[in-house]
């Protein structure tokens, strides 16, 4: 294990079942001992997580086998949260952070493991396959050019084959409804790579149809990246809102 200060926090990174992980610690941790769980990209626009290190919550990463989604790696985030809750007390139910292949892992995530789960961030979530990375939709030709070979190659899954997939995030929407998920949504309209109205939307349009609670924030002419918000108030207010 190794300790460090990191963006003015401690830090700890270790192993945990053979996997890199990481445990961030507030300066003054909140009574619920609340944590966010980055399901991917731990790097990546961190913004919002930094925002909730200083309003008292942890924040937690281990790594994935593949940003592809093997449900191997769903097991090991279950029994990461039971060890952060054993090791250091943090609430039973964590605020996953799901950008782009992220969200899917959340999604999934969140499918299987509903007990673990207080509320959902997703922002521009891979939520059907056959639009990210398969590319038959609106996507641009990066996503059939880098990510639909990589896809193929980790899950040895090729178009043919998921034409008739029925494991895609967006079969696993009414097990977040069943389970009273609220989800906070975060988008670009002008996303080429995980294009909105072929994923997230899908989201969106059936839990307001279905009674489900949901935030969904589109970004005006913006791509795929910059994830999250300029300003993350809606978010931290959703998160501070629903997870208790």
């Amino acid at each position: 294990m190794t300790e460090t200060i990191w963006k003015g926090y401690k830090r700890i990174d270790f192993a945990f079942e053979g996997k890199a992980a990481i445990l961030v610690f507030p300066n003054e941790p909140n009574e619920n001992k609340n944590w966010l769980l980055k399901t991917e990209y731990f790097e990546a626009f961190q913004g919002f997580e930094l925002q909730m290190l200083a309003r008292g919550w942890h924040l937690a990463y281990v790594a994935n086998k593949s940003r592809w989604d093997f449900a191997e790696d769903l097991d090991v985030k279950r029994r990461f949260a039971q060890y952060l809750q054993e090791t250091y007390g943090l609430a039973e139910k964590c605020f996953p952070v799901g950008m782009s292949c992220g969200g899917m892992i959340a999604v999934e995530l969140a499918a299987k493991y509903p007990e673990m789960i207080s509320a959902l961030y997703l922002d521009a979530p891979v939520m059907n396959l056959l639009s990210c990375p398969a590319g038959l939709g609106k996507a641009g030709d990066i996503v059939r050019k880098v990510l639909l070979p990589e896809f193929m190659d980790v899950r040895k899954m090729d178009v043919s084959q998921l034409l008739s997939y029925r494991e895609h995030p967006i079969d696993k929407m009414h097990l977040l409804l069943e389970n009273e998920i609220p989800i906070i949504l975060v988008y670009g309209d002008a996303d080429d790579v995980v294009p909105y109205e072929e994923n997230g939307a899908l989201l969106e349009k059936y839990y307001r149809e279905n009674g489900g609670t949901i935030i969904a924030i589109g970004k005006s002419g913006c791509g795929h990246h910059p994830h999250g918000l300029e300003d993350p108030t809606p978010i931290i207010a959703f998160a501070e809102k629903y997870c208790h």
